[in-house]
């Protein structure tokens, strides 16, 4: 059976504004994060969606709360959807995390593939929970469409294995905004990717990179290193 995941991201938390790294750090939605969880609600209110999975931290259940009351169904929350546990990096400012873990820093820039989080996840053990978990789920679920909110380097990781592509190419994946639709099918064990990242419900008030310099930084470096663009 012929199975549809539409998979979102979490809506702006308070670890996005402030920037600091929060993987397994709890926070919640901000009031901009409210206005965006609102409009992804909004735009999933005539596409099909049979059951709602989410991350349990508080950013994606709040994120999947309007999606789930939009929609009149619960929300089944996994633990295996967390974002990556960032071990000595939960909470520290991404401007120390330069100055006090240069090498692991620059792993996680240039080789995240390779990254070891110190007392934390490596970016492969991550990978594999989130693989394991998505089987799962399209294992247990006789639904066919399934929304499942979970995190940005988790759908990153993700699209790297729907893709077929081995985990040193996610830095050809760029980072999606807060609450970007992926959409991706799933018929006899082979994916196929319908949408990547779309943020089309929200404009540049509601639009947490639009705000943010150091996105406009990593979208020009990724432009130029990467020909198909964002």
């Amino acid at each position: 059976m012929k199975k549809r995941m539409i998979i979102i991201r979490h809506a702006e938390a308070v670890g996005n504004v402030i920037r600091e790294f929060h993987g397994w750090t709890d926070e919640s939605i901000t009031d901009r994060g409210i206005l965006q969880a609102q409009r992804v609600a909004e735009r999933l209110k005539d596409v099909p969606v049979d059951v709602i999975y989410s991350s349990v931290l508080k950013r994606t259940m709040e994120t999947a709360g309007y999606i789930a009351e939009m929609k009149g169904l619960p929300i089944h929350s996994r633990e295996d959807l967390k974002e990556i546990h960032g071990g000595l990096w939960e909470r520290m400012a991404w401007t120390d995390l330069v100055e006090k873990y240069p090498e692991e820093y620059k792993t996680w820039e240039t080789h995240p593939h390779l990254h070891q989080m110190p007392e934390g996840e490596s970016m492969e053990t991550f990978r594999q929970r989130l693989i394991t978990a998505v089987q799962d789920i399209l294992r247990k679920e006789e639904a066919r469409n399934i929304c499942i909110v979970t995190h940005g380097t988790a759908i990153r990781a993700l699209l790297c294995w729907f893709k077929g592509w081995p985990l040193h190419k996610i830095v050809n994946i760029p980072w999606f905004d807060n609450t970007a639709v992926t959409i991706v099918t799933n018929e006899q064990n082979s994916y196929h990717i319908e949408l990547e990242g779309d943020t089309s419900h929200l404009d540049a008030a509601t639009s947490t990179f639009s705000n943010q310099e150091w996105f406009q930084q990593f979208k020009e470096k990724f432009l130029k290193n990467n020909t198909d663009g964002l």
